[in-house]
């Protein structure tokens, strides 16, 4: 996809953290100095201003660029925002599945940055949301990513969820029943 002028709106760029979503640098850089030891250098934090559940920040270490991902703040369902759900999903998928950002640390002590984290390797792409794709994008750029989503979704099926790894996942045996009980009792 060739980059126009209209594509700017679909790259979720970093922009200065919230008011009230602050991550404690010093407290985060302590921990990445025991949890990846090799990143050295300064330390830099911005947020991804958009999405809809956990929020999201663009850490950089020495040069090298990370998303970290939280819960936010009083966050009340827990199973909604389970951080180390989330970073057990990629450490299967990752390696199975080239399109999956690798997890590189996971840290379940709340003291640290006020809630379970885990960081991750960035991967860019662009994101589409609340119709820009019909703006910003010519038909057949919009066929190509259609035809990439579905592509993906095909290789993702295409694993087999019984290997290490992916088997021990989660249940999947009564999920839809669960995910309705779940909504109907909040």
């Amino acid at each position: 996809m060739e980059g126009g002028a209209g594509h700017a709106a679909l790259v979720d760029e970093p922009r200065a953290v919230r008011p009230g979503e602050e991550i404690d640098s010093a407290a985060l850089d302590a921990f990445l100095a025991r949890a990846l030891p090799e990143l050295t250098g300064a330390l830099t934090v911005e947020q991804f201003p958009r999405g809809f559940s956990n929020l999201t920040y663009l850490v950089v270490k020495g040069g090298r660029e990370l998303v970290l991902r939280r819960p936010p703040r009083g966050a009340a369902i827990k199973s909604a925002h389970d951080m180390g759900r989330e970073h057990r999903i990629l450490s299967a998928l990752a390696p199975a599945y080239a399109k999956a950002p690798r997890p590189l640390a996971f840290c379940e002590d709340a003291a640290v940055l006020g809630a379970p984290f885990y960081l991750m390797e960035r991967v860019r792409g662009v994101i589409l949301r609340g119709g820009t794709a019909a703006t910003a994008l010519r038909p057949d750029e919009r066929r190509a990513i259609s035809e990439s989503l579905v592509d993906a979704l095909a290789e993702l099926h295409a694993l087999d969820h019984r290997q290490p790894g992916l088997a021990d996942l989660g249940h999947g045996q009564g999920y839809v029943e669960r995910q309705v009980k779940g909504w109907t009792a909040r």
